[in-house]
């Protein structure tokens, strides 16, 4: 199996192919397109909640879910390519999570309980509300002071993207971005460490 990070041109060119079908109304582009980023973002999404610890509540596939509705909201958005739909997946991503924990969902889907699963990697803990509040905070805070190293943050952290990808998404090069993502992540921890 090819990793998406690394999809052939042919596999790039076709989800952007069906993105802009799905653009100009053509709803069986979207059902085509779901079993081509399926994979890719769960992986994303597994990654964002896997940072968190014992204790977890939100599952991989709800975050799914969840991501899914609010893309097929998302009908005003003008699908650019590949890169552009995985790029707003990872601020939807990054909202659902923040949202989540500003609810108070996790405390009401038994946050405080500690539980068994055969998935453990792929949940979001009570402790992890603290860090990901604190890290959204601190984004916006860097996005005040430089829009791109926040995106570059963004990005990679919600959405997996490779820094190709996140070249590609930002229209710079790819040493560019892995000098914001060096200089972004030196600027976070400082102010994560107050």
């Amino acid at each position: 199996m090819v990793e998406s990070t690394h999809l052939n041109a042919a596999s790039t060119d076709g989800i952007t192919e069906l993105l802009q079908a799905w653009n100009r109304g053509d709803d069986g582009a979207l059902e085509k397109l779901t079993p081509l980023v399926y994979e890719e973002l769960y992986r994303a999404a597994k990654r964002c909640i896997s940072r968190g610890r014992r204790g977890q509540t939100l599952q991989t596939t709800a975050l799914i879910n969840e991501l899914y509705v609010k893309i097929i909201d998302l009908r005003r958005v003008s699908w650019q390519n590949r890169a552009h739909f995985f790029a707003v997946c990872a601020r939807q991503m990054r909202r659902i999570l923040v949202d989540f924990f500003r609810s108070g969902q996790y405390l009401k889907r038994g946050g405080g309980a500690e539980r068994v699963s055969l998935d453990t990697s792929a949940v979001v803990s009570r402790e992890a509300r603290g860090d990901l509040l604190a890290i959204d905070e601190a984004l916006n805070r860097l996005a005040s002071v430089d829009g791109r190293k926040s995106q570059v943050v963004e990005l990679r952290f919600f959405g997996g993207l490779s820094v190709k990808e996140t070249a590609e998404v930002l229209k710079v090069s790819p040493e560019t971005v892995m000098r914001d993502w060096k200089l972004a992540k030196a600027w976070l921890l400082g102010e994560l460490r107050g």
